[in-house]
């Protein structure tokens, strides 16, 4: 089997790698051709476009910013027309009726689409130790977990096409929340004198612990937000899906909208490529 991996940025690469390190072969294409010399260095074989993926691939794993991002990669006329008994996996995070849109067309073409979202980064993908949720039917996601299990003990499967990816905003939304959230009150607590440390003693005691606060407590301590994970840009991309989505279900997102503006003064001080946690600085200016 063939793999195809559209999209190798700083979570396509480290998951095109763990393929090659099980062995398999694996075709990948990124718009900024460097970010395959890695790759090629490993064994993996570079495509000069996504029409030579889909030509060559029994299956192609889409690791892409956003759904705009996959319909010109796939659902071009050059494109479509190939995905005739071709697999899709879409592994980044776009909304639940993006995500049904996208099957809708690549079902059309006779193609397969599944979804499988991941929460986790860059260090659990090299441990493979993501969470990675699957919308499919049952039949595709047996077929496929093989494949999945490469990122995770045991892939869950949610439901059909949709679920999943509305269980990956859910789950992004959390992190906007408890990473303000404790951005504000570490910035409270640090200008009230607070000790830091005895602070988050009391914290990791009580039932209003998250692990993330740990995670990022350095980060934000020293304004350091460089070499990211996951960057503020796509915090922001994934917060306004969100937004998007709970709107249409008539839910009230008023602390949502704070926090997303919270987010955008944060790319306006220039760190929309620098860790999430740089909300910190928009919240607690220097």
């Amino acid at each position: 089997m063939k793999i195809g991996l559209i999209g190798t940025g700083l979570m396509g690469q480290p998951m095109a790698l763990k393929l090659l390190e099980a062995g398999l072969s694996v075709i990948v294409y990124n718009r900024t051709t460097s970010k395959l010399q890695p790759l090629q260095k490993a064994g993996a074989i570079a495509a000069n476009s996504p029409k030579t993926v889909v030509e060559e691939a029994d299956c192609i794993i889409l690791m892409l910013t956003d759904a705009n991002a996959i319909k010109e990669m796939l659902l071009a006329e050059n494109t479509l027309s190939l995905l005739k008994k071709c697999t899709i996996i879409q592994m980044g995070t776009i909304s639940p009726q993006e995500s049904t849109t996208i099957c809708n067309s690549i079902t059309a073409a006779e193609g397969e689409y599944l979804e499988a979202p991941v929460l986790g980064s860059i260090p659990q993908v090299k441990t493979g130790e993501l969470i990675v949720m699957v919308g499919s039917t049952e039949a595709q996601f047996s077929q496929w977990k093989p494949v999945l299990k490469h990122y995770s003990p045991e892939p869950m499967h949610i439901g059909a096409v949709g679920t999943a990816s509305a269980m990956k905003l859910a789950l992004n939304q959390l992190i906007a929340g408890l990473t303000s959230t404790f951005a504000l009150t570490l910035g409270f607590v640090q200008r009230q004198g607070v000790d830091v440390e005895q602070f988050m003693q009391v914290v990791r005691e009580s039932a209003l612990y998250a692990p993330t606060f740990d995670k990022k407590l350095s980060r934000m301590c020293d304004r350091n937000f460089a070499n990211p994970n996951f960057p503020t840009k796509h915090l922001l991309k994934d917060t306004d899906l969100f937004l998007t989505q709970a709107q249409e279900l008539g839910l009230v997102t008023d602390n949502l909208e704070g926090i997303k503006s919270i987010i955008e003064k944060a790319i306006a001080l220039g760190l929309a490529d620098a860790d999430y946690s740089a909300i910190y600085n928009a919240i607690n200016p220097e």
